[in-house]
């Protein structure tokens, strides 16, 4: 069995492959500059807890590498759907953070405008919006 790598071949194709690449980006920062990652983020770690950074470079990137790795080495559209969902619960908490917790910042409102975007982008394509 010979492993090929699908590049693209729709504009569908194109656009969830260019949300799966901006997820690996982001997984990549936060693996391997996690103290970058959180000062872009706004978070700030304790240094007397370590372990806050271990979160940052395990639990947050280990979803972001893995799903947009999955899209982009397997190139299928329920891992597209996965991605595209992903990203809208992600939108989806920061919105109700927004309205409940009292985090309505220009901030969060650029970032909510952006996960939806990533999320859109792959959904649109395995929904068949976009061929």
């Amino acid at each position: 069995m010979e492993f090929a790598f699908p590049w693209p071949a729709s504009q569908g194709e194109w656009l969830a492959w260019s949300s799966a690449v901006v997820t690996l980006l982001i997984g990549l920062v936060l693996f391997l500059a996690p103290n970058l990652a959180f000062h872009i983020l706004r978070l700030q770690a304790k240094p007397e807890k370590a372990a806050a950074i271990a979160e940052g470079r395990g639990r947050m990137s280990g979803f972001y590498l893995g799903v947009s790795l999955c899209c982009i080495l397997l190139a299928q559209p329920l891992l597209y759907m996965a991605l595209g969902f992903s990203w809208l619960f992600t939108a989806f908490g920061r919105l109700l953070s927004m309205m409940s917790d009292g985090a309505n910042t220009p901030f969060n409102w650029a970032s909510i405008v952006v996960e939806l975007a990533l999320a859109a982008l792959p959904l649109a394509f395995a929904f068949g919006f976009v061929p």
